[in-house]
């Protein structure tokens, strides 16, 4: 994954940089496979003038064959607004992946080897189960 950073009415510093650079990887390296590319803006966007949640952080990031994926986070500093940023796109590109994942299906059949070797024992095992659950529950009204 190739990680860009860019600062606008921030000074850019090499130190900035590679800053933000390891704490977006430190909080997305799970997806390192799925990500060709992940740019990330930090602006203040106030310029010189303060003011509560002024530092802004956009993430963008392209997972491979997918659309790209784009989050904000305002805060009142630069870690806060990156670190909010980042944690969104953790939860984005785990909410896409969640998508993509094939679901389970069920067959509707029981998977025992016992059910091979003896099939009468165990359908009786079941119903015997049942029956007990069944007079359990009316003993208890």
């Amino acid at each position: 994954m190739q990680i860009q950073v860019r600062s606008n009415h921030i000074e850019g510093s090499v130190e900035l940089h590679e800053w933000v650079e390891a704490a977006v990887h430190d909080r997305l390296e799970r997806f390192d496979d799925f990500l060709m590319r992940v740019e990330v803006h930090v602006s203040d966007e106030n310029a010189q003038k303060s003011g509560s949640a002024d530092k802004r952080c956009q993430i963008e990031a392209r997972p491979k064959g997918h659309q790209p994926l784009s989050v904000t986070h305002k805060a009142e500093s630069l870690r806060l607004a990156v670190d909010g940023a980042a944690e969104k796109m953790h939860n984005a590109i785990d909410h896409l992946m969640g998508k993509l994942d094939p679901k389970v299906v069920s067959s509707g059949q029981l998977n025992d080897p016992l059910l091979d070797e003896e099939p009468q024992r165990v359908t009786d095992a079941l119903l015997q189960e049942e029956f007990l659950a069944k007079q359990e529950e009316l003993g208890k009204k």
